[in-house]
């Protein structure tokens, strides 16, 4: 896997063309293997013989992994997406009544007034900058980290720093020192925002986590209590941002497909849906370890080892959505539903909160700016330095495009 990250895509067909799952070697020569095929990928993700625990994982149970691994916290983090069976189930049902479809539809006003309000800042940023203005930085990114830390109960002034330590806990590229710093530092922010809840509860997710532990002491220990919120934070605003990026860069892109929504001929959650699919906001997520030797597809996949579930190779997968898999088509009849939330026990807990954030913010950026173009050539944009996350890192943008 290539550290630096990159659009996935040539190289996911390569490897799609010689199979559904394929051996891969990850940062610092650690051996893996990754699912791409839409069909193996469902298989394995819903497999009872598959683990999200990293005392499953044979290398770093060894003593193999170095310290500071960068994709260790992907492994180690205490939490639900590193949590089995009963723990899993005791995780996920303390956070999910934050995402329940009721809560989310309680937030819509908010998410549709905070968009507004972003909207009227990223008019203000493209003045200043010549009418151009990077809109994942004034758009796509504040929409999701201010709904995530409203929920979570996080103040503003710690949304930018948060955001930097989150692209510095999934980025694939950085050394062992970078890895550390970044995990402790985002440990040390949270537990200083937890302790501050503690201390004056509110109407937050934290302050109910908080309480439910108090209730019950082994409900949730101090380390689960951290991890929960470090992979909310993370999984709840970078999914999202992505999400909105790549949307709003496949539209500007293929502005048939605009015209058609702008026509009312096809919806913004077409839009959203199709985004997922054709360029999945998280391109190979870390880590499924199987308890026994598997067979998948063809292929034996060894007891331990970490596998690395393909969302951006799934789905453009022929086998499973057509020879035409590689267009970008909101019309598109999908017979195969796309896994990019994931499937099965681990499915993605805020994926209507992820849904709902986006169709407001497309529906309400091009209501607005009809026009709006990038402001540079695709292939200029600079991509991701991860094979987790997938998404370019700024999105320029001209607002009432070129006149």
């Amino acid at each position: 896997m290539d550290p630096a990250g990159g659009c996935p895509h040539a190289a996911n067909a390569r490897l799609l063309a010689r199979g559904p799952v394929a051996p891969v070697v990850l940062p610092g020569e650690v051996a893996g293997m990754a699912v791409l095929g839409h069909a193996a990928l469902k298989e394995f993700l819903g497999h009872p013989d598959v683990a999200k625990d990293a005392r499953h994982f044979t290398a770093l149970e060894s003593g193999a992994i170095p310290e500071g691994w960068p994709l260790g916290a992907f492994a180690i983090v205490r939490g639900m997406t590193t949590a089995d069976g009963a723990d899993h189930r005791r995780l996920r049902a303390l956070v999910s009544k934050a995402f329940t479809a009721r809560r989310v539809e309680e937030l819509r006003p908010r998410v549709e007034a905070l968009t507004v309000s972003l909207l009227d800042g990223l008019d203000r940023a493209a003045t200043a900058g010549s009418g151009v203005a990077d809109l994942r930085a004034h758009f796509a990114l504040p929409l999701p980290m201010g709904v995530i830390c409203e929920l979570l109960g996080v103040e503003a002034v710690h949304h930018d720093r948060l955001h930097t330590l989150s692209n510095r806990v999934v980025a694939t590229d950085v050394g062992p020192a970078e890895s550390m710093a970044a995990n402790r530092e985002m440990v040390e922010v949270l537990s200083a925002v937890a302790a501050a809840r503690a201390k004056e509860p509110g109407d937050d997710l934290i302050s109910a986590l908080i309480a439910a532990r108090e209730e019950n002491g082994d409900r949730l220990s101090p380390q689960e209590l951290i991890g929960t919120l470090m992979l909310t934070v993370i999984a709840g605003h970078e999914t999202t941002l992505n999400l909105i990026t790549n949307a709003v860069r496949a539209l500007c892109t293929h502005r048939d497909q605009l015209g058609l929504v702008l026509a009312g001929r096809a919806s913004w959650a077409d839009v959203v849906e199709e985004t997922l699919r054709w360029d999945s906001p998280v391109s190979y997520f870390p880590f499924r370890y199987p308890t026994r030797d598997l067979t998948l597809a063809g292929t034996v996949i060894p007891k331990g080892t970490p596998v690395l579930a393909g969302y951006s190779a799934a789905g453009r997968d022929e086998s499973a959505h057509g020879p035409d898999a590689g267009l970008f088509d909101i019309t598109r009849t999908a017979e195969t539903r796309h896994l990019s939330l994931g499937h099965g026990t681990h499915y993605c807990l805020g994926a209507p909160l992820a849904r709902m954030e986006s169709t407001v913010a497309l529906r309400q950026l091009f209501t607005r700016y009809p026009d709006l173009q990038l402001a540079v050539p695709e292939s200029e944009l600079q991509r991701h330095a991860s094979f987790v996350g997938n998404s370019v890192r700024t999105l320029p943008v001209r607002l009432h495009g070129v006149h």
